[in-house]
């Protein structure tokens, strides 16, 4: 009898993935003990021994795509087709670390007899976000006061006093004003030049930015002011990225997560359907009607699905329901502090990666 290559026989399709094969490269099983099938084969030569080959390149050319799910002026919710965990993983660490804002960096107290340190004070103002759209500032270049002028500074003064006879008042942010023209502090106090700023012109000129610089929350309680307490100060923001220091991050929050997949492997019909609907704490089940008494479960919404394994924590559930993730399909989820639209942050972050693959083939090509 004449042998025959594996390759050959019938049962196993040539240039292609065995159906069981295909599944265990795309998804991750979510069993009851613990996922199986997480690592993600992606380079090639991968499977070149069953005639199958694949161009990462041309892959990604052909199947990454966008789809924007839910977008808000501070959240965007969108779905990333096509790529791998560490490009979706470059993303969300861009945009937490490596993406400019504008934030509080020196305070210059005048007066504080409240019972917050001005340190802590500080810290406090840092943290306010600003709507001041970093792109139109530069870095700072030097830290001497000298090179603090209207490209690279934003002034804010705060001057707040509680009367002897008055109740404890709350200090909000939005008692923090704009000085568009620059430090007021050194000519309030003693009438010479300015000496913490050299702006050449007003920040609020049409010219410079197209809508006023401010807070972007005016009801941040900053301290409390008991009677015959004052807080006075200027505090001057500038340019800088997370890595830096958390305040300079544009983001609350960024994260991903894998779609969901859920496949019923048998039908599931009657008393146990509306079991299976009550094991789910969120709802990825419904029951369908199929007339003459009959009913059968459903899945209504896999995108909602945690991963709790509720679904499948007891005996025999295993075998009827399939949790899995799909490896190259990302949710993903931008919640911005009000610097930028989360659209725009997104945006800015591609440009950023594209300019770190564009430094490394730089490098290469010497």
């Amino acid at each position: 009898m004449p042998r025959i290559s594996v390759l050959d026989m019938p049962d196993v399709p040539n240039g292609q993935l065995p159906p069981h094969i295909q599944l265990q490269k795309t998804r991750v099983f979510c069993e009851k003990n613990a996922p199986t099938h997480t690592d993600y084969v992606q380079h090639h030569g991968s499977y070149t021994s069953m005639d199958v080959h694949e161009s990462l390149i041309e892959n990604f050319h052909n199947n990454f795509k966008v789809n924007v799910i839910r977008l808000t002026s501070d959240v965007i919710e969108f779905d990333m087709i096509g790529i791998d965990a560490s490009l979706a993983n470059a993303f969300r660490r861009i945009l937490i670390s490596e993406l400019p804002t504008m934030a509080i960096e020196k305070v210059y107290f005048v007066n504080n007899t409240s019972v917050i340190p001005d340190e802590v004070l500080s810290h406090r103002l840092g943290l306010i976000p600003l709507d001041a759209d970093p792109r139109l500032f530069e870095y700072i270049s030097d830290e001497s006061s000298s090179s603090s002028n209207e490209r690279n500074t934003i002034v804010f003064k705060l001057n707040v006093f509680c009367k002897d006879n008055d109740k404890r008042i709350s200090v909000k942010s939005n008692q923090l004003k704009w000085l568009p023209k620059g430090s007021q502090l050194n000519s309030e106090t003693d009438g010479g030049g300015n000496e913490y700023t050299s702006f050449r012109c007003s920040q609020d000129s049409p010219e410079f930015s197209h809508k006023p610089i401010g807070l972007k929350h005016d009801d941040i309680i900053i301290a409390k002011l008991g009677p015959g307490q004052a807080i006075e100060l200027e505090a001057h923001a500038v340019k800088g990225i997370g890595k830096t220091h958390a305040k300079w991050s544009p983001v609350s929050t960024a994260w991903y997560r894998m779609l969901p997949e859920i496949v019923l492997m048998k039908e599931i019909e009657n008393e146990m359907a509306e079991k299976l609907v009550k094991k789910c704490p969120v709802n990825v089940f419904d029951i369908e009607d199929l007339g003459a008494g009959r009913k059968k479960a459903v899945v209504s919404n896999p995108r909602a699905c945690t991963l709790c394994r509720e679904c499948i924590r007891d005996e025999g559930w295993e075998e009827r329901v399939s949790l899995r993730r799909v490896k190259n399909h990302f949710i993903f989820t931008i919640e911005s502090t009000g610097s930028l639209p989360p659209e725009v942050l997104f945006t800015e972050a591609v440009k950023i990666l594209e300019e770190k693959c564009e430094a490394v083939i730089h490098e290469l090509s010497f």
